[in-house]
């Protein structure tokens, strides 16, 4: 028989452990069933989104394609469509998956979060690239309408993200670019890249790694089904059909092409230009860094002399010499002056 003190011990800790399990709020089990909820209220999210994405290009949604895009297992996707039809999200008409009027609603805040979101990765921060559409894919679900809204606001009401996708208003409206695929586009005709795919990851790293972005000017020279080749701002790319097939494109309006000459690291040391402005893909906080040197538009810059490895190069700006890598200056638009032109 257990003596009173030991009896007491027990007794103590069996009430802690209780305590830690079934405490309201604080509990284990509470704890796990915030998060089970979290994680079910997230599924819904992604799946409205899914066939809200499928209802706008043409898709037909289906437990499979829902399976894949979750990447869940057939079970758990059946379950989900039949949580989301009792919800009164999703309806089956003649046998198709379709969205009602609040799945609707849900599908295009998150798809508004989302790239709210990227825009002000891409325009306020220093993250790379890579990163923008994975951080929007786990904010989406943490920001409310109303700070989407003050968001928005702060960004001056951006109609598309960096990528080129349409942003959908408060309203649910959506202002589309009318582009077409890059791999469409007769030869020798002059383009600029409106949208830029981001799904799959794969293909988007490697169209990221080419240093391909949006506004970019683009001049087709060859295509055949082995390989797609073209100038683009004074550079030439090569890609597979399918990685071109994922950029869209809009013909070019009455603007200069941008040649390998018109930027900042074509300039030899002697030589001076004026600063005509930026390349679209330097944003955010590297901009802003360029635009506190002094690099504004119609200031006049002059190389002075390169470092002994080639790397970084070292401008004069008025009385101040500053030191940027040819990375920095290929984002930077000149013209050339003559020698004598202050």
């Amino acid at each position: 028989m257990l003596d009173p003190l030991t009896s007491l011990l027990v007794a103590a800790l069996l009430v802690t452990l209780g305590l830690s399990l079934f405490w309201p709020e604080r509990g284990l089990l509470s704890r796990w069933q915030r998060a089970r909820r979290v994680t079910d209220r997230v599924l819904t999210e992604d799946a409205l989104k899914h066939i809200h994405n499928c209802e706008m290009t043409g898709d037909r949604p289906t437990i499979q394609s829902i399976t894949g895009a979750l990447q869940i297992n057939p079970t758990k996707a059946s379950e989900l469509v039949n949580k989301m039809d009792a919800g009164n999200l999703v309806q089956f008409e003649k046998g198709t998956l379709h969205l009602t009027p609040t799945g609707r609603e849900s599908a295009l805040h998150i798809l508004r979060a989302h790239r709210i979101w990227e825009r002000y990765l891409a325009d306020e921060t220093g993250f790379a690239e890579s990163e923008w559409h994975l951080q929007a894919d786990y904010f989406e679900h943490y920001l409310s309408p109303a700070e989407v809204d003050a968001l928005s606001d702060q960004l001056g009401h951006p109609t598309h993200d960096p990528h080129g996708d349409p942003i959908p208003t408060a309203e649910g409206e959506l202002v589309d670019h009318q582009g077409t695929h890059l791999t469409a586009v007769d030869i020798d005709v002059p383009v600029r890249i409106v949208h830029i795919e981001d799904e799959p990851p794969a293909i988007y790293a490697q169209l990221v790694a080419e240093g391909l972005h949006i506004g970019m000017q683009v001049r087709v020279i060859e295509k055949s089904h082995q390989r797609f080749r073209f100038w683009a701002d004074g550079d030439e790319h090569i890609l597979a059909p399918i990685l071109a097939n994922n950029i869209t494109v809009v013909p070019m309006l009455e603007e200069p092409e941008i040649s390998p000459g018109m930027r900042l690291s074509s300039l030899k040391p002697g030589q001076k230009a004026k600063v005509l402005g930026y390349s679209p893909a330097c944003r955010g906080a590297e901009r802003r860094r360029l635009m506190d040197l002094g690099l504004l538009q119609g200031t006049v810059i002059k190389a002075e002399y390169t470092s002994p490895r080639g790397d970084p190069t070292a401008y004069r700006i008025r009385e101040a010499v500053i030191a940027l890598r040819e990375e920095q200056a290929n984002h930077i638009y000149i013209i050339r002056l003559e020698e004598n032109v202050a």
